[in-house]
């Protein structure tokens, strides 16, 4: 499990190594878990690639780990809220407001995105 954590973050760190040599405006983290998928890929297509922390189910009983262990990396951002109180009670109904409005764009975008692929669907199953 320890290899396959180390897989893991290694491809977390070549994927910010990428983002930062070529400045790409994409977080590090993404670029990384792309690779993370194609070696994942080629070790299904090609059996050389089964080895080591590749082998067998070794990514994915790591990565089942830490998506079982998710809430203890919400901690630090807890702490760090807890160590702006001043600033919330600063700015609390601003933030709120903020909060309330990017939920409601983010509802409606999603009502629209859904009309639009249901009418999408609609016609395609109807002209086949």
């Amino acid at each position: 499990m320890i290899a396959s954590l180390g897989l893991i973050l290694l491809c977390q760190l070549i994927g910010e190594v990428i983002v930062r040599g070529f400045a790409l405006p994409m977080p590090g983290p993404v670029v990384g878990l792309m690779l993370l998928l194609v070696l994942l890929l080629a070790r299904d297509r090609f059996a050389r690639f089964a080895r080591g922390p590749l082998q067998g189910g070794g990514v994915e009983t790591a990565s089942r780990g830490l998506l079982a262990n998710l809430s203890l990396l919400f901690i630090p951002a807890g702490v760090g809220v807890v160590q702006k109180l001043d600033l919330l009670a600063e700015h609390g109904i601003a933030i709120i407001a903020v909060l309330a409005v990017s939920v409601i764009v983010t509802l409606l975008a999603t009502v629209a995105t859904f009309v639009v692929a249901n009418r999408f669907l609609a016609r395609g199953k109807g002209g086949s």
